[in-house]
Protein backbone atom coordinates (compact mmCIF):
# COMPACT_ATOMS: atom_id res chain seq x y z
CA UNK A 1 0.00 0.00 0.00
CA UNK A 2 1.48 3.20 -1.30
CA UNK A 3 -0.03 5.31 1.03
CA UNK A 4 0.65 6.15 4.30
CA UNK A 5 -0.72 3.18 6.61
CA UNK A 6 -0.37 5.22 10.01
CA UNK A 7 -2.10 8.56 8.28
CA UNK A 8 -4.79 6.18 7.34
CA UNK A 9 -5.21 4.49 10.60
CA UNK A 10 -5.09 7.64 12.11
CA UNK A 11 -8.42 8.43 9.99
CA UNK A 12 -10.08 5.25 11.13
CA UNK A 13 -10.09 5.77 14.25
CA UNK A 14 -11.34 9.07 14.07
CA UNK A 15 -13.99 7.72 12.28
CA UNK A 16 -14.27 4.53 14.75
CA UNK A 17 -15.08 7.06 17.30
CA UNK A 18 -17.49 9.23 15.04
CA UNK A 19 -19.71 5.75 14.89
CA UNK A 20 -19.48 5.28 18.54
CA UNK A 21 -20.52 9.16 18.97
CA UNK A 22 -23.77 8.52 16.99
CA UNK A 23 -24.63 4.81 18.89
CA UNK A 24 -24.61 6.95 22.13
CA UNK A 25 -26.72 10.15 20.58
CA UNK A 26 -29.28 7.85 19.00
CA UNK A 27 -29.06 5.79 23.29
CA UNK A 28 -29.48 9.36 24.06
CA UNK A 29 -32.19 10.63 21.31
CA UNK A 30 -30.12 13.19 20.12
CA UNK A 31 -31.98 15.73 18.10
CA UNK A 32 -32.38 14.26 14.41
CA UNK A 33 -30.28 17.18 13.14
CA UNK A 34 -27.55 16.50 15.08
CA UNK A 35 -27.35 12.92 14.32
CA UNK A 36 -27.46 13.39 10.76
CA UNK A 37 -24.75 15.97 10.83
CA UNK A 38 -22.96 13.36 12.61
CA UNK A 39 -23.54 10.55 9.62
CA UNK A 40 -22.63 13.30 7.50
CA UNK A 41 -18.96 14.03 8.78
CA UNK A 42 -18.60 10.01 9.05
CA UNK A 43 -19.68 9.54 5.06
CA UNK A 44 -17.16 12.32 4.77
CA UNK A 45 -14.19 11.31 6.75
CA UNK A 46 -14.99 7.75 4.25
CA UNK A 47 -14.47 8.95 1.25
CA UNK A 48 -11.53 10.62 2.32
CA UNK A 49 -9.84 7.48 2.60
CA UNK A 50 -11.50 6.41 -0.54
CA UNK A 51 -9.35 9.08 -2.19
CA UNK A 52 -6.21 9.21 -0.62
CA UNK A 53 -6.65 5.25 -1.49
CA UNK A 54 -7.05 6.13 -5.05
CA UNK A 55 -4.57 8.50 -5.18
CA UNK A 56 -2.24 6.15 -4.01
CA UNK A 57 -3.03 3.53 -5.93
CA UNK A 58 -3.29 5.30 -9.39
CA UNK A 59 -0.07 7.18 -8.75
CA UNK A 60 1.86 4.38 -7.40
CA UNK A 61 0.37 0.70 -8.42
CA UNK A 62 -1.41 1.66 -11.85
CA UNK A 63 1.63 3.01 -12.89
CA UNK A 64 3.68 0.16 -12.19
CA UNK A 65 1.65 -2.09 -13.83
CA UNK A 66 1.87 -0.19 -17.04
CA UNK A 67 5.47 0.22 -17.18
CA UNK A 68 5.41 -3.90 -16.88
CA UNK A 69 3.15 -3.69 -20.22
CA UNK A 70 0.04 -5.04 -18.38
CA UNK A 71 -2.49 -1.73 -19.81
CA UNK A 72 -5.24 -4.25 -20.09
CA UNK A 73 -5.12 -4.96 -15.77
CA UNK A 74 -4.43 -1.65 -15.32
CA UNK A 75 -7.73 -0.12 -17.52
CA UNK A 76 -9.81 -2.64 -15.66
CA UNK A 77 -9.02 -1.13 -12.36
CA UNK A 78 -8.91 2.22 -13.32
CA UNK A 79 -12.89 1.53 -14.27
CA UNK A 80 -13.45 -0.81 -11.43
CA UNK A 81 -12.18 2.21 -9.40
CA UNK A 82 -14.07 5.15 -11.41
CA UNK A 83 -17.54 2.71 -10.86
CA UNK A 84 -16.74 2.52 -7.45
CA UNK A 85 -16.57 6.04 -6.71
CA UNK A 86 -19.62 7.29 -8.88
CA UNK A 87 -22.10 4.94 -6.34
Amino acid sequence: MYTSKQKLIRRLKIIEGQVRGLQNMINNETYCIDVITQTSAVKQGLSNIEDLLMEGHLGHCLVNQIKKGQTDKATEEMLKVYKLKRK
